[in-house]
């Protein structure tokens, strides 16, 4: 089977790999859509501070059951399913106060272990959560979409909050999706034109390029830009919260006559935490369609001569690369 790997920052290339086949523990899943994140861009160009090469990337992935094994009553041969990427180990601190998301062996497939670009992938049954009303595309989003999700839920977002999204990439997009949901009055601030006329299309919020001295209850910062990341300290409203949503390696530094004046409250927000059910019904139930997130598409067997398109073209916020059931070297 074509196998699309990452050898070294800025070079595919496409190889044919053995196909896996499922076992007495795990799935076989055809994978179908493969969503293209700031962590596959940072990982191409070698900016990723966990990326060990070569590696298979994907983890936003959708697919379709081909092998169960025995005793996985909850799923069937030939469902569509949202594949959850993060492995934790279940026993160590962080997973013991439910915070899996923490964990202190967290592996994510795509970044620690290979990932879903390849037609054919092992997974664990409990990582697989299945829709028979969701499309494979909405099913490749849910993991990008439950970032946003928890990073509200570390906020505990009270209806009628002033937010303040910095950033206006999937993830910050996902956290501005979530607080209105949650009843806030959301303000998204974005730097690139295109992208602020596409949540303006898209979104019931406020968008600017520039917030001004205005202050905000709660603050998201999904930009993993150091710079915003300090300058989000000075929109907090007295008595506001800051949730770091974006991760990146380097220090942060911020004026501790701001943070204690105002008596702040600073969050970081890692991963997602069991979310996935939860977005699936949400989607279902029609409360909000993340289909037209989907700006730009390519094949698999083209990721290695297409990919730095993604850099060249306007208006990019969400790329999802599909994978034919035929799937051949070029």
């Amino acid at each position: 089977m074509l196998q699309v790997v990452l050898e070294k920052p800025e070079q595919f290339a496409a190889r044919e790999a053995e196909a896996p086949t499922g076992d007495a523990e795990n799935a076989l899943v055809r994978v179908n859509r493969i969503g293209v994140c700031g962590t596959d861009m940072h990982a191409y160009f070698g900016r990723h501070p966990y990326i060990r090469y070569p590696v298979v990337l994907g983890h936003e992935l959708s697919g379709t059951i081909v092998q169960l094994p025995s005793g996985s009553s909850k799923l069937n041969v030939g469902d569509h399913v949202s594949i959850e990427p993060f492995r934790s180990c279940g026993d160590c601190h962080a997973c013991n106060l439910g915070k899996s998301n923490c964990c202190l062996k967290m592996a994510l497939i795509g970044i620690h272990i290979d990932g879903g670009m390849q037609p054919l992938i092992r997974v664990l049954p409990q990582y697989l959560y299945s829709s028979s009303r969701l499309t494979l595309d909405q099913l490749a989003m849910i993991e990008p979409l439950s970032i946003g999700s928890h990073a509200v839920q570390r906020a505990r977002l009270k209806e009628g909050e002033s937010v303040l999204v910095v950033g206006a990439g999937p993830i910050g997009i996902a956290t501005a999706q979530f607080a209105l949901l949650a009843g806030a009055s959301v303000t998204v601030m974005e730097l690139n034109e295109e992208r602020r006329e596409w949540v303006s299309k898209h979104l019931a919020v406020e968008v600017t390029a520039d917030s001004g001295d205005e202050c905000y209850e709660v603050v998201f910062d999904a930009t993993g830009n150091p710079k915003a990341m300090e300058k989000s300290f000075e929109r907090c409203a007295h008595g506001g919260k800051l949730v770091f949503v974006g991760i990146i390696k380097a220090r942060i530094g911020f004026d501790d006559e701001l943070l204690h004046g105002r008596e702040l409250t600073l969050f970081a927000s890692r991963n997602s935490c069991g979310d996935f059910p939860r977005i699936i019904k949400l989607i279902e139930q029609g409360r909000f369609d993340p289909s037209p997130w989907v700006t730009h598409r390519m094949r698999l067997a083209e990721v290695p001569s297409r990919f730095t398109e993604l850099f060249d073209t306007g208006g990019l916020i969400k790329a999802m690369i599909e994978v034919p059931e035929e799937q051949e070297l070029p």
